[in-house]
């Protein structure tokens, strides 16, 4: 098996931390591991995976553990097609779509499942000084393609949003604007193929005022709920939810889909899907995983098999007359 992380984004470091626990939970009697690094310049060492069929011997299944650009948008996805060679987590489509906030949105509102109401602007249509928007202060402003919370900053006024706004176009053209949701933050994941299955979710509690990237890997002061406190019925809502986005985006292998509660309301919001997300010694879905049965060691098992299975179908493709 090769294991491929570091990458381009934004989320380097969050990688090497997701790779260093699959290394340690891997069962060394099944797996023979190949580790391919890939430096924030984009050069591999010791040498790049090529994208042609064949040409890439002692790799039986890839497992890439990259987060953000360049690894969970779809396009180390595309090489790996290339090579014919089998890959955990999503296919180039959903890698992308899902990587893509507005695009994952507009494909959940079109399943019918409810979303935030938000804008998407790109750094060239706006006047930041006199941009009106359809909801009210405090507002949550995003690059569109990014994951772990980078560059996500609330604005309570005018001038933050200017600021916000010169935040979130550093890391990419596009920029959701979304209202902000006061209430609570859920996540769910998801697991299988044709008939995937949802996790027991868990409920963040974070130290700031939302779940920021420092909150996530640095502080180590968020709080996690798990099992969420919620009703029966609120905790198979969040699971048909997320199965129902695993579905939207056309997702396969694994996902964690995120959720916000409006306190005043309780209306359950889907707010993003992660394709590949964290697999550090903290990351929630291991860990809503072996809360709802399934180990570690086990959820790679499933995984790797997962990937070898989709394989074996697309081999039955034909691609020419």
């Amino acid at each position: 098996m090769a294991l491929v992380y570091g990458g381009r984004s934004g989320e380097h470091e969050v990688s090497i931390r997701s790779a260093e626990s699959i290394k340690r939970a891997l069962d060394s009697n099944k797996y023979r591991l190949s580790e391919y690094f890939i430096r924030k310049d984009g050069a591999w060492d010791p040498s790049p995976i090529l994208p042609e069929p064949g040409a890439n011997s002692g790799i039986d299944v890839v497992f890439p553990a990259l987060h953000g650009t360049f690894g969970e948008d779809g396009t180390i996805q595309g090489l790996l097609d290339l090579a014919e060679l089998p890959y955990v987590g999503a296919g180039v489509l959903a890698s992308a779509v899902s990587m893509d906030k507005a695009f994952t949105k507009r494909l959940c509102k079109e399943a019918g499942l409810p979303v935030v109401e938000h804008v998407v602007l790109t750094r060239g249509q706006f006047d930041p000084e006199r941009l009106e928007l359809p909801f009210a202060f405090p507002v949550f402003v995003k690059p569109s393609n990014l994951g772990s919370s980078v560059g996500i900053t609330k604005a309570k006024n005018g001038p933050a949003l200017q600021q916000a706004l010169e935040i979130a176009a550093r890391y990419d053209r596009k920029i959701v604007v979304e209202r902000g949701i006061e209430g609570r933050e859920f996540e769910c994941a998801v697991l299988g193929g044709e008939q995937p299955i949802a996790s027991v979710p868990c409920e963040i509690l974070p130290s700031q005022e939302f779940y920021t990237y420092e909150d996530k890997y640095l502080l180590n002061q968020a709080v996690i709920e798990l099992p969420a406190k919620l009703s029966a019925e609120q905790t198979a809502e969040v699971r048909r939810l997320a199965l129902a986005c695993f579905d939207a985006v056309d997702c396969e292998g694994m996902a964690r889909v995120d959720f916000l509660m409006e306190r005043s309301t309780d209306q359950m919001f889907v707010n993003e899907i992660n394709t590949i997300p964290g697999f550090t010694s903290i990351s929630m879905v291991p860990k809503m995983w072996e809360y709802s049965g399934v180990s570690y060691s086990k959820l790679l098992d499933t995984l790797i098999d997962l990937a070898l299975a989709r394989a074996e179908v697309r081999h039955r493709n034909r691609y020419s007359r």
